[in-house]
């Protein structure tokens, strides 16, 4: 059985090809981790600001509503940057 990361005897083409494939998935696995924690605060955020649902939004639960998304990327950024230093201190 080959492996995929396995380019020994693949032709130049077909390890650009293969490079290339790898980077699309990246880019879509990102897209999807996106897309996940857009709809998890998105479900946070409702739960937490909006009491009952209507055809606007009042000044509180807007704000709140803000508030939370910003917490939430804040929080997100700050433990994204703390797993970027315990990785970078173990690479070295």
């Amino acid at each position: 059985m080959s492996d995929f990361n396995d380019f020994s005897n693949a032709s130049a083409s077909e390890k650009a090809e293969a490079s290339e494939l790898q980077r699309m998935i990246a880019v879509e696995q990102q897209k999807a981790q996106f897309q996940a924690q857009v709809h998890n605060f998105t479900d946070v955020c409702w739960e937490k600001c909006v009491d009952k649902p209507s055809s606007k939004l009042d000044s509180r639960t807007e704000g709140c509503l803000v508030s939370c998304v910003e917490r939430f990327i804040d929080t997100t950024l700050t433990i994204t940057n703390r797993f970027t230093q315990m990785v970078q201190k173990g690479a070295h």
